[in-house]
């Protein structure tokens, strides 16, 4: 399902946007006490709705399982950095060098969706239906 096209460059754009706002989500929902601030809690609502819509968005052309991997990974990883900024929670080395590990994973999960040899995905022209590959039927015998 993915591929290289400016679709899906716009696609990985609106995927890091979602992972931004997935930040945001986290940050007011730990700012939100368990919904009892409620200013919190109408930025969390506000940063969910735009998670999902723009998550949405992006994976019309990202594959779901890279996708929700690699906006995971922004959330938990942002969420984990900007905590200490925002709130009375700290960063040790050992968290840092795990979060430094995910986000070398999804670094990677990016690079591995590239096709492989450069070779740029052949396209259907809407409308036309695909014929399958594998062995085909001869008549008679």
């Amino acid at each position: 399902m993915s591929d290289t096209s400016p679709s899906s460059a716009n696609s990985w754009l609106m995927l890091l946007l979602a992972g931004g706002f997935e930040v945001g989500y986290a940050l007011s929902v730990g700012g939100s006490h368990g919904f009892t601030r409620l200013t919190w809690s109408l930025v969390a609502v506000v940063f969910f709705l735009l998670t999902l819509w723009a998550l949405s968005a992006a994976l019309r052309t990202i594959d779901v399982a890279l996708g929700y991997a690699v906006w995971a990974g922004i959330g938990s990883a942002g969420a984990a950095l900007l905590g200490p900024v925002f709130f009375d929670e700290t960063l040790t080395a050992t968290q840092a060098m795990w979060l430094g590990l995910i986000i070398v994973g999804v670094v990677w999960l990016k690079l591995a969706d590239r096709p492989e040899g450069g070779a740029e995905p052949t396209a259907v022209p809407q409308g036309a239906q695909e014929v399958p590959a594998g062995p085909r039927e001869t008549q008679g015998a």
